[in-house]
């Protein structure tokens, strides 16, 4: 018997990825289910080789719904996501509305999958943020070998991140430039086109973004509250792919070789590292591949256990729907909506 699924927010960027991914991966899905705001109803979004028309949110009852993928915003969850919940259907969501929540479990399935067991608390699961996703999956075998103490990143984030607007503000002012028309800047605080931002969400009185910030609390509360974390968070020209510099120093020694090792086996990641032209892994690359790809792993002479390294991922799909549809998967496999179902 096939599970009933939701998808809230099906006509944005990753709520059309969700829909992609629980069609690839063959998840077993009686029903699917796209909602949006009532001024969405009736548009039509792609399952497969299905069309299936959009519903409005505000009058959908979710009582026969097992699992919600939510992917509409923070306000809307944090109105939503309760009420869906207490209908006995799990909220998987996207937006960082119950990331901090300590009654609401932040999982990667590569990382911390028995977390998820927690949901029955409020019946949410809270996705991680895009970059801090493709990290910790990095990470995470590197800290089980050797136990990381330090962590300083920095971010290349696509604009796809900043949803849809984003990524038609730099297709706009890329073409502005070369026909030399003006070139405005509305979604970002500076011209994204052929330049780079060191500005992403809203800043702090300790002079970060959000954005930083949610990496660094983000990677505590799933990985090891323990280890510190410094990040710069960069918007680049890049329509989709996160890429990430990362410095990592470890309590145990760990060389580079042995590092690339553990990582080839680890699951969700990918190693492709050559000292030569072309031996590493772009955004460009990684764009509608589901892997955390690994490049240019290096010791760090400055340090007495360092590596860096080079992370890049689809910030679409591992950043987001992936690890949603993940999540999902790992409530099926260990049999975590049996109860609601006997009921």
């Amino acid at each position: 018997m096939g599970y009933k699924i939701a998808v809230v927010g099906a006509t944005g960027n990753v709520g059309r990825e969700m829909l992609n991914i629980l069609d690839e991966r063959g998840f077993p899905a009686d029903e699917v289910v796209p909602l949006a705001s009532r001024r969405s109803q009736g548009t039509e979004v792609a399952f497969g080789d299905r069309t299936l028309k959009v519903q409005a949110l505000d009058n959908f009852d979710f009582s026969g719904i097992d699992i919600c993928l939510m992917s509409a915003g923070g306000e809307i969850s944090k109105q939503w996501s309760p009420r869906i919940g207490q209908q006995g259907c799990v909220v998987i969501d996207n937006s960082s509305a119950w990331r901090y929540d300590a009654d609401v479990p932040l999982v990667v399935p590569e990382v911390n999958a028995d977390a998820v067991k927690g949901f029955t608390r409020k019946y949410i699961i809270a996705n991680p943020n895009c970059s801090t996703a493709q990290l910790v999956v990095a990470l995470k075998p590197l800290h089980d070998k050797a136990r990381i103490r330090r962590i300083v990143v920095a971010t290349y984030q696509s604009v796809s991140g900043a949803g849809k607007e984003g990524m038609d503000e730099l297709f706009q002012q890329s073409r502005a430039v070369f026909v030399s028309d003006p070139v405005e800047a509305k979604k970002f605080t500076k011209r994204i086109a052929f330049n780079v931002i060191p500005h992403i969400d809203v800043f702090m009185e300790d002079g970060s973004t959000k954005e930083e910030w949610k990496v660094m609390a983000e990677t505590k509360k799933i990985l090891d509250p323990k280890i510190k974390v410094s990040c710069t968070a960069v918007r680049v020209p890049v329509f989709i792919g996160h890429s990430e510099a990362v410095n990592i120093e470890f309590e145990e020694p760990i060389t580079a070789d042995e590092a690339r090792a553990i990582l080839r086996e680890a699951p969700g990641c990918l190693v492709v590292d050559k000292p030569e032209n072309g031996g590493y892994i772009t955004p460009h690359e990684a764009a509608g591949e589901d892997a955390t790809y690994i490049s240019r792993i290096r010791e760090d002479i400055t340090l007495e256990n360092g590596l860096s390294m080079w992370i890049v991922a689809d910030n679409l799909r591992k950043g987001a729907a992936l690890n949603a549809v993940q999540i999902a998967e790992l409530l099926v496999n260990r049999g975590l909506l049996g109860a609601k179902r006997a009921a």
